[in-house]
């Protein structure tokens, strides 16, 4: 009997609004209620085209995300497929390739390593530090740097003998390492005559026990590249580190077209380019695919690409930094093989902190040359026995010296 009173009194409720006791209407209230009734259809007619449009803006969002992927797997499949260094990749196609999804990107770059490299193969490269500290640089990751000295500890030495360095070499060669490199923490060779003579000794005579010789002495100019040259120097190190947009993030006392500079003088000189890159720093993906890409358009491509994760240091700007992770480390190794398939690519400092499963995982992506010995500069690298039970329970074998061997008929 309530529901029905209610249903009735629900009937005979007027159409408009009333006053005081549902008497009379009142006309303002009227107007009122009409005018928030159409301004209600017309949001809801507004919403509703908002809403197509949107709908709208949507499909075209995937369908310009789907033929983005189109074109990305074009550009790996046209990478993978080609049969010589190409030296005109754009920004994006390096992007393209760098974003793949990581185990179809590992997959590909293994492709690509065993037509261009025997993949059994990896190169054992034993670092020298002939010159410890007292650089003027900045570099926010090095030790090495008088700047930072009060907080690292790290003291300057005087220039190690000739003799002391070519004794290294020996046993760095007895212990089955082809490749010998020398580092200096010098910023440039300006003015250091003296110590010039005493570095193409240093190369001549490694180069006498059959060994490659790399040094990496800072900035040279085209003179010394020919000097060094002529003393027999197969490669010489001057890394790019990061992308140029990040790079005045991490130095400041060189410039990234001065680095570019003693490449060019290096690669007319007719010297091996040895350049790579540090992970880790505080870059983004983009700065890394920046790298890639500068590296991949020079004249020619680096004979060797190192891939450093940085070694936090404490006492250094960046010594309290977290380690990078594994992934990127794959990721820009897999890349690197597929955009430079002719070029070396070195797991360098860092590499103690990898398993040896992950690092099987970077030999099969494309790695093939490693840091092996007693130190690398001024931190710790994985030692000569320890990498002679990887390669044999891995089943590789030492690259030998100016042999690099063809990839295996397929």
């Amino acid at each position: 009997m309530l529901a029905r009173s209610s249903a009735r009194a629900l009937l005979r409720r007027p159409p408009f609004p009333t006053g005081l006791g549902g008497q009379t209407p009142i006309v303002g209230a009227s107007s009122r209620w009409l005018t928030t009734l159409g301004h209600r259809r017309q949001q809801s007619t507004t919403n509703a085209d908002a809403t197509a449009n949107a709908n709208d803006q949507d499909v075209a969002s995937i369908q310009d995300n789907v033929e983005h992927q189109q074109w990305a797997r074009q550009v790996l499949r046209d990478a993978v497929a080609a049969a010589a260094p190409r030296y005109t990749w754009s920004k994006e196609e390096t992007a393209a390739i760098y974003h793949q999804p990581l185990m179809e990107l590992a997959f590909q770059a293994a492709q690509v390593h065993r037509r261009f490299h025997n993949p059994s193969e990896v190169q054992l490269c034993t670092l020298m530090n002939i010159k410890t500290g007292g650089c003027s640089e900045d570099c926010s990751y090095c030790a090495q740097s008088t700047r930072y000295q009060k907080g690292t500890g790290l003291q300057a030495k005087r220039v190690e003998t000739v003799e002391t360095v070519l004794e290294a070499a020996r046993i760095a060669k007895a212990n089955g390492s082809t490749r010998f490199c020398m580092g200096a923490a010098w910023r440039d060779m300006r003015g250091r005559n003296n110590s010039l003579r005493n570095v193409k000794e240093m190369v001549s005579g490694v180069r006498a026990m059959g060994m490659e010789v790399c040094v990496t002495l800072g900035m040279i100019d085209a003179e010394q590249a020919k000097e060094l040259r002529e003393a027999g120097l197969t490669a010489y190190n001057h890394n790019l580190d990061t992308s140029r947009e990040f790079y005045p993030s991490i130095i400041s006392t060189r410039t990234y077209d001065e680095r570019l500079a003693t490449l060019g003088h290096v690669r007319d000189a007719g010297i091996n380019v040895c350049s790579g890159g540090i992970l880790g720093l505080g870059e983004t993906d983009k700065d890394r695919i920046g790298l890639l890409h500068t590296a991949a358009t020079l004249p020619s491509h680096p004979e060797s690409f190192p891939v450093n994760a940085l070694v936090p240091i404490k006492g250094t700007p960046l010594g309290d930094r977290k380690p990078i992770d594994f992934t990127s480390m794959l990721r820009t190794i897999a890349a690197a093989r597929i955009i430079m398939p002719a070029t070396i690519i070195r797991i360098a400092a860092g590499r103690k902190t990898m398993t040896e499963e992950q690092q099987a995982m970077c030999f099969m992506a494309g790695a093939n040359a490693v840091f092996t010995g007693e130190k690398m500069l001024t931190t710790e690298c994985n030692g000569w026995d320890d990498d002679a039970v990887l390669f044999e329970r891995w089943g590789l074998q030492p690259m030998k010296s100016f042999a690099k061997s063809a990839a295996p008929a397929s």
